[in-house]
């Protein structure tokens, strides 16, 4: 091991060993915005083996108050959020092997992943991908640990197949509604502290020390002073689809799949085909260019309409911005690209 890890190889729990293990390890974070951020950004400077970073969108001035790898040229560049911080964690430790992925977190693109994965960072903006990440865990016996903050309110929960009760057991259901950093802000430190808790969790995990894991769900408002946690262990249900005697894993069937949704606390409706779909780029831009002001890059293409702007994605996504009513995005959609 390198001068590098030297104070963290001094601190007892990891020591030589511990740090060896950390080496070998790989860590999958879903989401790239405020807490996949932080939590890559601890990882790959901890020295973490491998590091996978998936995410859908790209960088916007708005990210920059606390999504802490990207700067005012990735907003300008509108650069895809996994592609931004790939390049920045390449700048802090070399020795890190990363792979930024631009795409949806869905089942059929991250089963692959999570079977090679040690741990899973769950740093997403909504429940459905939780849920699928959650019942991902128990297919393949993989940890996962839970994170959410918004406003000054923060939550985080650790969850170990076969061992403690699972975000079904607890939840029994995806939420509906609930305030968003849309609609109710969110400050910087929250985010910090939600991604301490996330991270050293998940260096427990690497390095073997299960007996250190937290087993409480952790709640906390940084502002107004106040810190819960509740022991969850009666909570785990035989019965449960996802982590019970019989398991269905409910959350990866394809008709539980959204293909047209709002995206969490934005203005924007994205659509997903039904499948993969390449766009060639140049000629898209001489098509849109007839409708309003085209920009892009090697994984997006821009287009400004009066009072919307299509996003369009290289694995054929599309954000509609400027709307949150599905059906007025897809007509929109299939009339300029249908």
């Amino acid at each position: 091991m390198t001068e590098r890890y030297s104070r963290q190889q001094l601190f007892q729990p990891i020591g030589n060993k511990g740090q060896q293990q950390i080496r070998s390890k790989h860590v999958l974070v879903v989401g790239a915005g405020a807490l996949g951020s932080a939590s890559a950004e601890a990882l790959v400077r901890a020295g973490i083996g491998k590091l996978t970073l998936v995410d859908r969108d790209y960088v916007e001035w708005s990210n920059l108050q606390r999504q802490q790898l990207y700067t005012e040229q990735d907003a300008q560049n509108k650069l895809p959020k996994a592609v931004a911080a790939k390049n920045r964690l390449r700048q802090i430790n070399t020795e890190v092997k990363i792979e930024a992925l631009v795409m949806d977190a869905q089942p059929a693109n991250l089963e692959s992943i999570v079977q090679t994965a040690d741990v899973i960072i769950d740093a997403t903006d909504n429940f459905d991908i939780r849920f699928i990440l959650n019942d991902l865990s128990h297919k393949y016996e993989v940890p996962w640990i839970y994170g959410s903050c918004v406003g000054s309110y923060g939550t985080t929960y650790t969850v170990i197949p076969n061992v403690t009760p699972c975000l079904h057991c607890i939840l029994k259901k995806v939420p509906v509604g609930g305030a968003t950093c849309e609609t109710a802000g969110i400050i910087s430190p929250v985010v910090q502290i939600v991604a301490a808790y996330q991270i050293t969790e998940a260096l427990k995990i690497l390095v073997e020390d299960v007996e250190a894991l937290r087993h409480t769900f952790l709640t906390f408002d940084v502002w107004n002073n106040q810190h819960a946690e509740f022991k969850t262990g009666k909570m785990k249900s035989d019965k449960c689809s996802s982590c019970g005697s019989t398991q269905t894993y409910p959350y990866l069937a394809y008709e539980n799949q959204l293909k047209t949704e709002v995206l969490c606390g934005r203005e924007t409706v994205q659509i997903r085909p039904s499948q993969r779909h390449l766009y060639n780029f140049d000629e898209l831009e001489k098509r849109l260019k007839k409708q309003g002001k085209v920009d892009r890059n090697p994984y997006l293409l821009s287009c400004q309409l009066p009072e919307q702007r299509f996003v369009i994605f290289q694995d054929g996504r599309v954000f509609i911005h400027g709307t949150n009513d599905i059906q007025f995005a897809r007509s929109l959609y299939y009339r300029l690209l249908g």
